[in-house]
């Protein structure tokens, strides 16, 4: 399979370092709007690609069946557009379009198409969650209730992050509301969202947020979260308490799964009911497998192979995106949005 990437910055490597042990991927292009970002990335990654900073031209000239998109969320909708209109199957950089109408265009186009258009949802393939995924599985702590999730994390980016409106909802606050529908196995119904830019802030818009969702199967997620937060940071992951009826699961983001259920007496009348703590196994078929970016990328090729669809397909991932728009509305009307 030809591929040619668009958006050749910093995350680009990423994206290419697990293509070295993928052989059905072959690299025949690159594109950036700076040329010198294009041509660094076919030095270290195959020679004898082409180069350019029209993604047109360079498609009518290799012919690729694949686009990587990894350009920022404002080139999403026209370099994927573009790609799909040359019958490239795409794999696109999160999130998939910069509103919700853009990304029921991105979806139709591909359809129409008959072509893959998946979105590189990446911590959906971290070996920890999906630890924390089939531990859910197992029923252990009832059905879910409630699911709480902390992120707070002071990042330097400079760059359009400075000044990108909904910096955190849509930048970041992605991967967790992904997450949650990942974990929960629910689907959001609506959302309350509140956003701010605290004192010392080195954003120029909005760099906090909390969202309280309800979902499917009576599920209310909450999230809280802020990119100016320096100290005490948690993992990009995020940190979870996870309530269900028979106990609940702390993940502190990281490899640290806690899970403590009630005793086995439904009615006993003590104040605090007995509690006892479970383990959380590990399963060696999961650390055994790829993660993060690569997981994706050998999802994506398996889906081309197989005929099928990988987990963060775009008909899949809008689910996600709508979150975060919805999250978006609810801040700037004040008020609760149907998703």
């Amino acid at each position: 399979m030809k591929v040619v990437l668009v958006g050749c910055g910093a995350i680009s490597g990423a994206w290419l370092e697990p293509t070295k042990n993928i052989p059905e991927l072959e690299l025949v292009g690159f594109v950036d709007v700076i040329e010198a970002n294009a041509k660094k990335r076919q030095q270290e990654f195959a020679p004898n690609a082409s180069v350019g900073t029209d993604l047109g031209q360079v498609l009518a000239q290799t012919k690729p069946d694949v686009v990587f998109n990894a350009t920022i969320p404002a080139a999403h909708f026209e370099v994927t557009m573009k790609a799909l209109e040359h019958g490239c199957h795409v794999l696109c950089e999160k999130p998939l379009a910069e509103s919700l109408e853009e990304a029921r265009q991105m979806i139709d186009t591909a359809q129409k198409a008959n072509r893959l258009l998946v979105v590189m949802q990446n911590w959906r393939y971290t070996h920890n969650i999906r630890r924390l995924k089939r531990f859910l599985e197992t029923g252990v702590i009832g059905n879910i209730t409630t699911m709480n999730a902390d992120f707070y994390v002071g990042a330097h980016f400079g760059g359009f992050r400075d000044v990108m409106p909904h910096i955190l909802l849509k930048d970041m606050a992605i991967h967790t509301f992904d997450a949650s529908r990942f974990l929960t196995g629910q689907n959001p119904k609506n959302v309350y969202a509140v956003e701010w830019n605290p004192e010392g802030s080195w954003y120029s818009r909005d760099a906090s947020a909390a969202a309280i969702f309800e979902m499917t199967g009576n599920v209310i997620f909450n999230y809280r979260g802020s990119w100016c937060s320096e100290g005490h940071r948690t993992p990009w992951e995020s940190e979870w308490r996870i309530l269900g009826t028979k106990g609940s699961i702390r993940w502190d983001g990281n490899t640290k799964i806690i899970c403590e259920i009630v005793g086995d007496d439904p009615e006993e009348q003590t104040f605090f009911r007995e509690q006892h703590e479970v383990d959380v196994p590990v399963y060696d078929d999961i650390n055994e497998r790829p993660e993060g970016h690569a997981a994706v990328i050998h999802s994506f090729v398996d889906a081309l192979k197989n005929n099928s669809q990988p987990e963060t397909v775009c008909t899949d991932n809008i689910k996600s995106l709508a979150m975060v728009y919805g999250a978006v509305e609810s801040s700037e009307k004040g008020e609760k949005i149907t998703i």
